[in-house]
């Protein structure tokens, strides 16, 4: 196969730039040769019972080897953040396609979720003050975060809902309530909370009822009541925590841009979040595909004495997975080039194009693998199983489907007025051609028959 850097597809090859391309084969080299031989061994390395909450070695081994190749910190894009690497985000779009076909490449890297958004988050909105504490420490992979937003007891989809309360006291402000399905929150090496919660939850402007602060993971009256799993997978030592927030005071400096602000600083974190969970996504497709095509063609395995690709079906889903992987990915992309010539808040269709699709073609795609390999796919033989269980969870994270199909259609179903005003001049164009030749309509697509169908205006 030739390198990544041959295969980027014509329409945005002229926008990536001699430097990416070589990155992007140093990055693929490094994924196939050092991170996916290590996926087997990390998990190996997890223990048992409170030892599973401890970081494999073999990662710190990968971190320093990423550094050596030059590979750190490649998210914070081009003409956005002033501390990244200088890749722009359709750049990036082909290099985190890499990292998603392994386990540990995205950590290995400094390039993890939600380390990523966090940064983004305290480059973008932090004081100083906060980036000199928080951030350079991220920058450097010294410590992990986690991003506080969905509680169990409310309809966090929309987050306008949520009810931890963040109450100004003297110097300080005071947070109660809890939320779960905080990722990160179980490795030890993860210092700062961002939580989002309520300041003011009197103000009609429902947007800005909400506000986001920096909390230090061990600040007094924060408990980890319980982890969570993900069909049946507990993702240590990263982890998904249920956290209960008691009385938890910190100092007035910590919150982000100001009160209030929550909800667009949130904003600003779930565009490029969003994108990046696509461009893993497309990743974990290829590699699906490739545990697909080696089951296809194992001689010591055949049905009915055939292989696998012998059989009809088993062609349909190769053909039908490539396409779908080759035509994700410029959906994803064009989401990338969508940022990089404005932000994320314009390409707010773009990104939920990509956020809708991309995650349903990767499952699509790992359980024609599966199936492929029957029962061994789904235990503990092939990455599959657990590559659908993370990937399923995008489906779900960063705002559900539904929510995001919604908007879409909203945003879409505007443009129905303006749909109507050019099929009815169309329609009256069409009369005026009759009568010039004097021809009679016939056949079912005649003005008379669609206008029936047509309202006469929106």
């Amino acid at each position: 196969m030739p390198p990544a850097s041959a295969r980027i597809p014509p329409l945005v090859r002229d926008k990536v730039s001699d430097h990416a391309k070589k990155t992007l084969d140093i990055v693929e080299k490094f994924v196939n040769e050092e991170c996916i031989p290590a996926d087997a061994v990390y998990s190996a390395q997890l223990g048992q019972g409170e030892a599973r909450w401890s970081l494999p070695p073999i990662m710190n081994e990968l971190k320093e080897k990423a550094k050596a190749l030059g590979l750190w910190n490649m998210f914070l894009a081009k003409g956005h953040y002033k501390e990244g690497a200088g890749f722009t985000n359709l750049e990036y779009g082909l290099i985190c396609e890499q990292f998603g076909r392994s386990r540990t490449a995205s950590e290995a890297t400094n390039n993890s979720a939600p380390d990523t958004g966090n940064m983004e988050v305290l480059a973008k909105y932090g004081s100083a003050e906060q980036k000199a504490k928080w951030l350079t420490p991220l920058l450097n992979g010294e410590i992990r975060s986690a991003y506080v937003m969905t509680e169990p007891l409310t309809a966090s989809s929309d987050a306008t809902n949520v009810q931890l309360s963040i109450q100004r006291d003297g110097d300080s402000y005071v947070l109660n309530g809890q939320k779960w399905w905080i990722s990160g929150a179980g490795d030890p090496r993860c210092k700062l909370y961002i939580v989002l919660g309520k300041t003011d939850p009197n103000n009609p402007n429902r947007h800005k009822q909400q506000s986001m602060i920096l909390v230090p993971s061990n600040t007094p009256g924060i408990t980890i009541k319980r982890m969570l799993s993900v069909y049946g997978y507990d993702d240590a030592p990263h982890g998904h925590a249920h956290l209960i927030f008691k009385n938890v005071r910190v100092p007035a400096n910590s919150m982000v841009l100001g009160d209030g602000r929550g909800f667009e600083v949130m904003q600003g974190r779930m565009g490029p979040g969003r994108i990046h969970h696509a461009m893993r996504s497309i990743g974990a497709a290829e590699e699906a595909l490739s545990w697909l095509l080696t089951r296809a063609n194992a001689e010591h395995k055949k049905p009915f004495g055939k292989l696998l690709s012998q059989q009809g079906v088993i062609l349909h889903w190769i053909a039908k997975s490539r396409i779908e992987i080759d035509a994700a990915r410029l959906i994803v992309l064009n989401a990338a080039a969508a940022i990089d010539t404005g932000d994320a808040k314009s390409a707010l269709v773009e990104i939920a194009e990509a956020k809708i699709l991309v995650p349903n073609m990767a499952l699509t795609i790992i359980d024609r693998a599966v199936q492929t390999f029957g029962a061994q796919g789904v235990c503990q033989d092939t990455p599959l199983a657990g590559m659908w269980a993370s990937v399923r969870t995008i489906r779900i994270a960063d705002g559900p489907d539904e929510s995001h199909l919604e908007q879409l259609g909203r945003r879409e179903n505007k443009k129905a007025g303006e749909a109507t005003d050019r099929i009815q001049t169309q329609l009256d164009k069409a009369d005026e051609l009759f009568r010039k030749y004097g021809t009679a309509p016939s056949g079912p697509c005649t003005p008379l028959n669609m206008r029936e169908m047509v309202p006469a205006k929106l």
